[in-house]
């Protein structure tokens, strides 16, 4: 296996990576890097998503797909009231839904 560690990064060929693909991961979940090479030549690299990596990822991509608008000012969340329904509550409704079966 030729596995050459830089630091972070750990760089590995393709045909050793296949062999060793557990032992990469479970140096990815440790926090590293790891360079797969293809005949000696870099080819791609596998490294941890932090969350909030995931989490600024999917808020672009619900914009751009416009279901989301940015907030007209960053940080400040709009205060709200919880409403009060007025009529019979959930409970008996579906206690009455259920008798009618």
């Amino acid at each position: 296996m030729s596995l050459l560690h830089r630091g972070a990064l750990v760089q590995i060929g393709l045909r050793d990576a296949n062999q060793q693909f557990s032992r990469l991961i479970k140096a990815v979940r440790g926090g590293r890097e790891v360079l797969l090479t293809e005949r000696g030549r870099p080819l791609a690299v596998i490294r941890p998503i932090h969350p909030s990596d995931q989490t600024e990822s999917a808020i672009r991509r619900l914009e751009t797909a416009g279901f989301l608008r940015p907030a007209a000012k960053r940080g400040v969340l709009p205060s709200w009231k919880p409403r009060v329904l007025r009529g019979e509550s959930l409970s008996k409704t579906v206690r009455e839904g259920r008798d009618d079966r």
